[in-house]
């Protein structure tokens, strides 16, 4: 079988979640034995169509730009087997850069009408490829693929085999999320094999693709406060993933959650430990967090025996948490207390360093 996957995102090195499932789907499909080739668009020069109409009568079948789309792209789609259209959700369809190189395909038609079911269309001048479209969107419900759904079924219609739309995908790359995350791309992977022998997905296979990743509950305060951070900052989320930047905490609840993302259990090991903290000036209340064997429990209100107890103002612990103060010069000043086994104070780096 030979394979063509059609990338629009315009995101790259890691960065882009369409790129993600694409990569998962294409390494099933190869293992099984297809020939596939993956075209960035965002590498390749492709005009817009415009409406001239050249490629239906001065040169049947071919366009009239003279660029990627014309001399390598198209004569590729036309002796593929399958086609793969990637594409980030944007305003709830299909990006530009897809649309517009599906718009490109109009030589693949001929100028005339003809009506099927009722149908008016315009027939092939050649047969087509059999289309699989896959998706990816940051918001966590399976609705919001509704526009593109529909769009992708009235235009390429019994040449739809497969369709992949994974909500919730910014969070994948969360270490909140990371078995999760692994099943999708361990059934990505199998969905591409299963396309290659059979041109169709199985319930199941698909049932893992889009299972669950949180809820508006879980997922929104967090992408809140990396928006908020970013806006603080004056970055881009690019930036402040390259950056290493950590979302800001702005109440003790969302600051129980940052640091349950960000703990490493490989580095807690065996250890043991209870962490209080005492939180005052614009944000009061306390919490404690509960180690055990890399595991790792947040719970509100004091420990009745704490390990590390340590008393800060909240603006100031936020400060440290997320580096833009010195934790041993807060100390020092003194801008923060601790009581305890400081041995877990200097492991905080180690135990939190996610």
């Amino acid at each position: 079988m030979k394979i063509l996957a059609i990338n629009s995102s315009a995101r790259s090195g890691g960065q882009s979640k369409t790129e993600m499932m694409l990569t998962a789907l294409v390494k099933g499909m190869r293992e099984a034995g297809a020939e596939v080739e993956v075209v960035n668009l965002r590498q390749k020069n492709v005009k817009y169509c415009i409406g001239c109409f050249t490629c239906w009568t001065k040169t049947p079948g071919r366009c009239v730009h003279k660029d990627d789309m014309t001399n390598e792209l198209f004569p590729k789609w036309l002796e593929s087997d399958l086609v793969i259209h990637a594409t980030p959700l944007y305003h709830y369809t299909m990006n530009a850069a897809m649309k517009t190189f599906i718009e490109r395909t109009l030589p693949v038609n001929m100028p005339f009408f003809e009506e099927r079911n009722g149908v008016t269309s315009h027939p092939p001048r050649h047969t087509q490829p059999s289309v699989v479209m896959i998706s990816v969107a940051g918001f966590p419900e399976k609705s919001v693929f509704n526009q593109l759904k529909s769009y992708a079924n009235y235009l390429f219609h019994d040449r739809l085999v497969a369709e992949i739309y994974r909500p919730a995908a910014e969070f994948m790359t969360s270490g909140l999320f990371m078995e999760e995350t692994r099943d999708i791309l361990e059934a990505t992977e199998q969905a591409g094999r299963e396309l290659v022998k059979s041109m169709k997905i199985s319930p199941e296979t698909m049932a893992r693709i889009t299972q669950p990743v949180g809820d508006f509950e879980s997922i929104a305060p967090m992408g809140n406060l990396m928006w908020k951070t970013c806006i603080a900052e004056g970055v881009t989320p690019k930036e402040f993933n390259q950056k290493g930047m950590i979302p800001r905490p702005d109440s003790i609840d969302t600051f129980m959650t940052i640091l349950k993302i960000g703990f490493n259990p490989e580095a807690a090991g065996d250890m043991k430990g209870v962490f209080q903290f005492n939180f005052s000036s614009e944000v009061e209340g306390s919490c404690h967090f509960i180690i055990d064997r890399g595991n790792i429990e947040a719970v509100s209100g004091q420990s009745e025996n704490p390990d590390l107890t340590i008393e800060a103002p909240f603006e100031v612990w936020m400060d440290i948490m997320t580096n833009t103060a010195d934790g041993q010069e807060m100390l020092v000043q003194p801008k923060h207390r601790t009581d305890g086994d400081l041995a877990l104070l200097m492991r905080m780096h180690q135990l939190f360093g996610r």
